[in-house]
Parts: structure tokens; sequence; C-alpha cells
């Protein structure tokens, strides 16, 4: 219905940080590859609710809006199913982040021994 609006949500969240605060530019970076991860999946996953009919271009925009007995039913998906999505992605991306430093540490002593 709209799991897609959690990811969402914490893409512009992580949009926001990015632009407004003053960080390393190496980690602005990883937090682009975790802003791309989250816009994406938000995008394709709401191309498939417009496909099944869930998304609508008139309002209320939410098939599960036009009902009262279904916004509870919704709330509860964005809860369980979106949330759960959005950090499986920022956890995702946490071990990319993990990798991505153990291998640039790693080739980076791997260099220093062979200068020696």
């Amino acid at each position: 219905m709209a799991c897609f609006t959690a990811p969402l949500a914490e893409a512009i969240v992580v949009s926001v940080v990015k632009k407004s605060t003053n960080l390393d530019n190496s980690f602005k970076a990883k937090l682009g590859w975790l802003e791309k991860m989250l816009y994406g999946g938000s995008f394709l996953l709401a191309i498939e609710h417009i496909y099944h009919g869930e998304i609508i271009f008139y309002p209320p925009f939410l098939t599960a809006m036009k009902s009262p007995e279904e916004i509870p039913v919704m709330l509860h998906e964005i809860a369980t199913v979106g949330v759960g999505m959005a950090l499986l992605v920022t956890a995702v991306w946490g071990i990319a982040v993990g990798l991505s430093a153990f291998m640039h540490k790693r080739n980076k002593n791997e260099l220093k021994g062979a200068a020696v």
C-alpha cells in the first residue's frame, strides 16, 4: 500500500543531513550511496504500487486512504514492512561501508609494505 514511504522518508533525512552538515567528503560520498539506494528502492516500489493500482494520480493518491477501515492497515504496513525495508537497506549500506573501509586499509597496508 504505502511501504515505500518509510525508505523515502529516510532518504529525505539523509539528503538533508548530507547537505546541511560539514562532513568529511569521503563520508558524504558514502552517504550518497545510502541516499541512492533509498531513493532508488522507493522509486521502484512506487512504480510497483502504481502498477497494482494502489497509487492513483488524484486525491487521496493512496487507494487505502479512500476507506477509513483501511488506514490502520496501511499505517501498520508502513510501520512493519516499510521500516523493515529501510532498516535492511541501511544495514546493507553499513556492511558496504565497513567492507570499503577494510579494503582501503588493507590496500594501504599492502602499499606501505611494498614500499619498504
